[in-house]
């Protein structure tokens, strides 16, 4: 059985999810989703996700917070555009494994370790870390870039790497 034959659905399906997931949250708390409050809404607004995310970095200095809070949830948007386009996803999906492992890392210290462990915190870091060693990206930006590389090294429609890749 060949690994990168059938690694096709799996890696679009762990994008797409690990995409939603990251995309989703950061809608939740920059206000998209709905308010506060509401069915299907964590956080609703910037100020209860602060007010959460001093729980989990209750360790650190206040200061420290804030600044924290604005790099990951950038880190969020953009790693769930990458992983959703399939543009330098094993990039984006090694960032997504040191950003989940940094989570459930912060979650463990001031929860204990059942709540990254609840919230299946490691399981995005290992998913991501799957996602990372995929030997290609099929339906993505990646993969338009390799078309015209096995192009111009000869291989051309019916050729097993151009099989492979699609």
């Amino acid at each position: 059985m060949q690994l990168a034959g059938n690694f096709k659905a799996p890696s679009v399906f762990l994008r797409i999810t690990l995409a939603a997931s990251y995309l989703w949250a950061s809608a939740d708390r920059l206000g998209f989703i709905g308010a506060h409050g509401q069915p299907h809404v964590g956080w609703g607004d910037w100020q209860h996700f602060m007010d959460y995310c001093h729980q989990v970095m209750g360790f650190l200095p206040d200061a420290m917070v804030q600044p924290l809070a604005v790099i990951a949830t950038t880190a969020e948007l953009l790693i769930g555009l990458m992983l959703l386009a399939g543009a330098y996803t094993r990039i984006a999906a090694v960032a997504s494994a040191l950003l989940s492992i940094s989570f459930a890392l912060s979650m463990a210290i001031s929860f204990g370790i059942d709540a990254p462990l609840n919230y299946s915190v490691f399981t995005v870091c290992g998913a991501s870390l799957v996602l990372a060693t995929a030997p290609f990206y099929v339906y993505s930006v990646d993969n338009l870039k390799l078309l015209p590389v096995c192009r111009r090294n000869g291989y051309y429609e019916g050729d097993e790497l151009i099989d492979i890749i699609r």
